[in-house]
């Protein structure tokens, strides 16, 4: 016996259609790369939307087919994102930081037919134009060409019929070791990720809510804000240039109440502050994701009055996994025990299940006592089953998917990321976080970033050796930083060397590249 209600396709073409309808003046400010300003609304993006699906069709772009983007944060993105969908098509977000290797295979790989870009990435439309060999027409944002061509249709269409179970979405990882994997997120993993999205302890968001994203478009889906915003009727605040004075400027004029992005644009903006004297936005809630985010930072912002929700994700989780979020006893612990408990990446929001494994035994599965690390594995409706184009799916029978993170989940589901599994470093038997590690170096004033590695030891198999890079103006010695790492870890855990570097390199996402900093390092050895 089948139950009594309608059939309602989970399809994210209807997110804009009730952004539109129910908050169709609610305004959006774009600050363009040229310090010009535009303003937009909902029902303006619904309308070029709609005109953009009717370019596309003129075009011979159908259900299936892939429309790359190669751009920042603004509202004719934003069209995009819904532009490309409304054809049926799947919208395939493309990082410009990438490396021309990475940008030919991707592009190629997906097969995009149409590249929409920014201005300022013309330079590198130039260079890849003859090894993208299936992008059939190009269009630019910003110099008129793309009001123009969606400006000789009226609207007046319907978006394509497709099944809830069809892609919509195309990301690639940045493919730290070998090419970059494509996920391909599908309307219905889209439509239900958006609506956990909203969860008090995630997004936090109503029509009230003013959100500057910092994370990019292109990366991991934009943490799915551009879907989520819609749903709730948000005002966007985006900015092409993620200058501090920029970012600040916005914030503190549009009433800014949440921001989302990395651990670096918030050390940009107090650098800022500190350097100006200017005082740090009034925002409700900073989520912060990408790495880590240093207890100092969460110190500062939670003073400020701001909520720090401290996410964890991946571009295979669509990309949400866990944020971090008061507990039912919030009010009775102190401010330090709140910090530590934000510092952690928060508990799962619901339709994401979390598990470890052990280290050395991947099937045996870990308890959730605080305490015990292992390998994490995650699974849910919006977390990938098969990569694109792949022959095998990158689950297990069960549908666990091996993140490549290590972690500890506390007996009320918290989780704390403790490193990679392939930076995990195991001395004398005995795994030691890189992760950790560098946390606690950069919260010592002298020191701007920190990345730990192993490196081989003749007794201990491995011994860590931290890599710093000085603040500038400061000075530090390597015995004073380990004097202050004394008291944060164990005593085992010391690097066996602090060794002063003028940069750490970084993956085309701006996370530290370990395997860079091993080969670069590739002839370091340490003494017995």
């Amino acid at each position: 016996m089948l139950g009594g209600m309608q059939d309602y396709d989970f399809k994210v073409t209807h997110l804009i259609d009730h952004a539109a309808r129910e908050h169709g003046e609610r305004e959006h400010i774009t600050r363009w790369a040229d310090g010009s300003e535009t303003t937009t609304t909902w029902a303006d993006v619904r309308r070029d939307a709609l005109r953009m699906t009717q370019a596309l069709q003129k075009m011979g772009i159908g259900k299936g087919d892939r429309i790359a983007t190669l751009a920042m944060n603004h509202s004719r993105h934003l069209v995009t994102w819904y532009g490309a969908v409304g054809v049926g098509g799947v919208l395939h977000t493309i990082n410009p930081r990438l490396f021309d290797d990475q940008l030919e295979y991707i592009a190629n790989h997906a097969e995009d037919r149409v590249m929409l870009y920014d201005a300022m990435f013309q330079p590198i439309i130039d260079k890849m134009r003859d090894k993208w060999t299936t992008i059939e027409r190009y269009i630019c944002f910003d110099n008129g060409e793309f009001e123009e061509w969606i400006g000789e249709h009226d609207g007046d269409t319907v978006w394509a019929e497709v099944d809830e179970r069809d892609p919509c979405m195309l990301c690639y990882t940045s493919g730290t070791t070998g090419h970059p994997k494509g996920v391909l997120y599908e309307h219905r993993s889209t439509y239900l990720h958006a609506l956990a999205g909203l969860q008090p302890h995630a997004f936090d968001f109503d029509a009230q809510s003013v959100m500057l994203p910092v994370v990019p478009m292109f990366h991991a889906a934009s943490w799915g804000l551009p879907w989520a915003g819609a749903m709730a009727g948000v005002k966007f605040v985006y900015s092409c240039s993620n200058e501090p004075d920029v970012l600040l400027e916005l914030m503190k004029r549009e009433h800014v109440t949440h921001s989302a992005g990395v651990p670096t644009v918030w050390l940009g903006i107090f650098q800022y502050c500190d350097a100006t004297g200017a005082d740090l936005p009034n925002l409700k809630q900073a989520i912060i994701g990408g790495s880590a985010a240093p207890r100092f930072m969460i110190e500062r912002l939670m003073k400020e009055g701001i909520r720090v929700a401290h996410a964890w994700g991946m571009t295979e989780t669509s990309p949400i996994g866990t944020v971090g979020a008061p507990t039912h006893d919030w009010e009775e612990k102190s401010f330090d025990e709140q910090v530590s408990i934000v510092q952690m990446q928060g508990r799962p929001i619901f339709g994401v299940e979390l598990r470890t494994v052990d280290l050395d035994d991947m099937a045996t599965p870990l308890p959730r006592d605080g305490k015990t690390s292992g390998a994490l594995q995650v699974r849910g409706p919006w977390v990938i089953k098969r990569y694109f184009k792949a022959e095998k799916d990158a689950v297990d029978a069960d549908g666990w998917f091996d993140t490549g993170d290590v972690g500890i989940i506390h007996p009320d589901g918290t989780l704390q990321l403790t490193d990679r599994t392939k930076d995990v470093i195991k001395s004398g038997g005995e795994w030691i976080s890189s992760v950790e590690l560098e946390n606690a170096a950069v919260g010592h004033p002298a020191i701007a970033e920190a990345a730990a590695i192993g490196m081989a030891h003749p007794k201990w198999d491995e011994r860590p050796v931290l890599f710093c890079v000085k603040a500038e103006g400061k000075e530090v010695t390597a015995d004073e930083v380990i004097a202050y790492l004394e008291p944060q870890v164990a005593k085992w855990w010391l690097p066996d060397a602090v060794e002063f570097v003028d940069d750490i390199p970084h993956t085309a996402t701006g996370k530290i590249s370990k395997k860079d900093l091993r080969e670069r390092f590739s002839d370091y050895s340490l003494d017995s």
